[in-house]
């Protein structure tokens, strides 16, 4: 994933996403049409994010090998040491599940350019490791049989391959930025190979596995500048091309770089920004990726990890804005989820298994209902129910629904469907009475039947 320092690119891009594609198509699909094979994911609003690779065993960031600026030389030992013997795929589906998430999208390569799964077009794969096994493969089959949609990252950056040329996220100009170093390493290598390269690799992708519901390609940067890569570094027209006629209805990110195009992407992709950055995004097709901690590969030594109330927030926030949230995890080297994961996931289950349904199906309150100050609403328009996110408990169990009067016709709390009687408070507004003692949530949810 994009380092904190360039997050700034994304955003300018994604501004500029809207505001530059003046109607130019790729495609001939309509927005109903669109609307239709998208359907299944506004309606799941939940998934998780897996980043999974060789840098695992450093467990120092994702970006280790840029971070530390490693040749392929130093970097090999990662390669020959990977044996995740404790890689049980079943066991992750079951956990997202469990979790409340709908789907799932695991990293078939980062950045480094190590494959997880069985190409052809390299050496640089998990089945000529310990590991000897297609393990995107396994992570397909696992999570179609728990009933999951199945995704796939695939980094257009690659900083193992020989034709791949240099820009400044390469690992080997971190230290030199001068021209003449940029010159001596890109000596002998060629774009047009690697263009190839990619083509071939999205081509097994979307061709080994069977359906694939999402394509996650990542990134763009720095357009115009001979140091970034955009749209035409990677041939990204072409890309996308094969991508939809080879899986008709899948779901693709907008990292391609072709902003310029109202159909160069299916979502917008705000990468950790805060729930109050989140609200821009109300009415927009979009995913927020967020990580527990500040890393999306495993890192033993980070401890800056959300709380399960944040966590919570995130959700919430991107559900009540019309969003969805991808929630990362990243495995260790013997392919387990860290423990601290574990325990996020664990909480997340508790409650969803309780409050999902304001979550599904779910998106942005209709304009004539208001949150209570302090919380939050979501709203299914098919069932017409309100749901109250009650981040802010009230001591006395009144909570006042400002201009609700004549707008309902029962409230229940999500968790258990225990009455919540409610009376007028003078004018418009109505007044719930709530139990003194808080449901067992960290934010519980009050479900209101609209009339």
């Amino acid at each position: 994933m994009v380092k904190k320092i360039l997050l700034a690119f994304f955003m300018v891009a994604f501004t500029l996403s809207l505001a530059s594609a003046q109607q130019k198509k790729l495609g001939n699909e309509t927005e109903a049409q669109k609307k239709q094979r998208m359907k299944w994911w506004t309606d799941a609003r939940f998934g998780m994010f897996i980043h999974w690779g060789l840098y695992s065993q450093a467990a120092r960031h994702e970006w280790v090998k840029h971070n530390e600026h490693m040749t392929n030389a130093e970097y090999q030992k990662y390669f020959d040491q990977f044996d995740p013997d404790h890689f049980d795929p079943k066991k992750w589906a079951r956990e997202a599940k469990a979790a409340g998430m709908k789907y799932a999208v695991l990293t078939t390569k980062h950045h480094e350019g190590f494959c997880l799964f069985d190409s052809k077009y390299t050496n640089y794969k998990a089945t000529n490791t310990k590991a000897k096994r297609d393990l995107v493969k396994e992570f397909v089959d696992a999570f179609r049989a728990e009933g999951l949609k199945v995704g796939f990252y695939y980094s257009l950056l690659d900083w193992h391959h020989p034709d791949y040329t240099m820009d400044n996220a390469h690992p080997l100009v971190q230290v030199d930025t001068s021209k003449a170093n940029y010159d001596r390493l890109n000596k002998g290598r060629d774009m047009n190979k690697y263009r190839e390269y990619l083509k071939n690799q999205i081509t097994e992708l979307m061709t080994k596995y069977g359906k694939i519901d999402i394509l996650w390609m990542d990134w763009s940067w720095n357009k115009g500048d001979p140091h970034g890569k955009w749209g035409d570094d990677w041939g990204a027209k072409d890309l996308l091309k094969i991508v939809r006629k080879l899986q008709p209805g899948i779901i693709v990110n907008n990292r391609l770089g072709l902003y310029d195009y109202s159909d160069g992407g299916d979502f917008e992709t705000p990468e950790q920004v805060s729930s109050t950055e989140l609200e821009k995004y109300k009415g927009k097709t979009f995913e927020t990726c967020q990580t527990f901690s500040g890393s999306w590969g495993y890192y033993r030594d980070e401890n800056t990890w959300k709380t399960h109330r944040q966590l919570l927030d995130l959700l919430i926030t991107s559900v009540s804005n019309g969003g969805n949230l991808i929630l990362n995890v990243g495995p260790t080297a013997r392919g387990e989820f860290d423990y601290r994961a574990t325990h996020a996931l664990d909480s997340l289950s508790y409650w969803m298994h309780a409050n999902d349904k304001s979550i599904y199906d779910c998106s942005f309150a209709p304009s004539q209902f208001k949150a209570p100050d302090g919380n939050k609403l979501t709203y299914n328009p098919t069932t017409k129910r309100l749901y109250i996110h009650l981040y802010n408990y009230p001591a006395d169990g009144k909570l006042v629904l400002p201009d609700y009067k004549g707008k309902v016709k029962y409230a229940q709390f999500l968790n258990d469907y225990s009455e919540v009687k409610y009376v007028s408070s003078g004018g418009n507004d109505l007044e719930l009475t709530l139990p003194k003692t808080k449901p067992p949530y960290e934010i519980p949810v009050v479900e209101l039947t609209l009339q």
